[in-house]
């Protein structure tokens, strides 16, 4: 599939000129879109459905270097490509703090240097993806890691206290792991968590989240959503894993069980720490009940 290119240039015949040097490269083919004006440009990026952006500095009453850090606070991580009109160090210094990855000065563009700089942007942008996933999620699983869990946990409890929007937090451990590891070694325990992971995040909607809390416990935050919505997240969860048994690789298949507790904020917290607290005493009294279930907070 052709990688697509978006151009935010105010001049018709900079982008002409710009398809004419994609034609002459020689290596991977893209597809240039352009964007004349700073709003549609800004749109088009959020999209996050180009490869990378060649962005000019001047558009009209407004400049790239707006434009790079409008995006960046939107949540676009596409390799923007600089260009600027003539050489400028202030400039060129501004549009990489700002977070362009490169820059070219238009009247000395070649085929050659737009290519170059080009993959240099991709390769660079897909390092930095890399690294960003690293910082944020667990290795073993693709999770989201404990650091990141907290501090999205702490956006929310921000985001809920200024809008008084309800979300829920379920905490889920898995039933008699150390027995796993103990009678099929690690290598199995991990392909139960890996295992696990993902039946937890097939139910969850898009603005959900799902962590690894430590060990063999894992997290999930549940948006917009009161202490009723969190028992039943926390109820399909425990369904989901119970389901079926786990097939691995070849190998035995387990019979694999979770418990759940569930909690939200502000119904049954005030704070971060008070919900994961609730939540955990729930998954306690699930534990205590028997196992392979989900138990709420209120009401305990």
């Amino acid at each position: 599939m052709t990688r697509k290119i978006l151009m935010i240039d105010d001049d018709r015949m900079q982008f002409r000129l710009t398809q004419a040097h994609f034609q002459n490269f020689r290596g991977e083919r893209f597809t240039l879109e352009w964007s004349a004006t700073y709003e549609e440009g800004l749109t088009r990026l959020l999209e996050g459905t180009y490869s990378a952006c060649l962005l000019d500095y001047q558009l009209g009453d407004r400049n790239g270097l707006e434009l790079i850090k409008a995006a960046v606070a939107g949540g676009s991580r596409t390799p923007i490509v600089f260009l600027t009109a003539e050489s400028s160090e202030k400039v060129d210094i501004e549009a990489m703090n700002a977070g362009a990855l490169d820059y070219l000065v238009k009247g000395e563009i070649t085929s050659r240097t737009l290519e170059r700089s080009l993959r240099y942007a991709l390769k660079l942008g897909e390092t930095l993806e890399a690294l960003r996933k690293l910082a944020t999620h667990d290795q073993l699983t693709s999770l989201l890691n404990r650091r990141e869990f907290d501090r999205i946990m702490a956006d929310e409890h921000e985001r809920s206290r200024r809008f008084g929007h309800p979300f829920a937090l379920v905490l889920i451990d898995i039933d008699h792991f150390k027995s796993v590891n103990d009678t099929y070694g690690h290598q199995v325990g991990d392909r139960v968590l890996q295992e696990v992971a993902v039946r937890l995040t097939k139910g969850l909607r898009d603005v959900d989240r799902a962590a690894r809390f430590g060990g063999e416990e894992f997290a999930l935050i549940i948006m917009q959503a009161d202490a009723k919505a969190a028992l039943e997240a926390a109820e399909r969860a425990v369904e989901a894993v119970r389901a079926s048994p786990l097939a691995l690789d070849g190998g035995p298949e387990l019979k694999v069980t979770v418990s759940a507790g569930a909690a939200s904020i502000p119904g049954d917290a005030a704070s971060t720490e008070a919900v994961v607290a609730a939540a955990d005493k729930a998954l306690y009294a699930a534990k205590s009940r028997g196992r392979n279930r989900a138990v709420a907070f209120k009401g305990l």
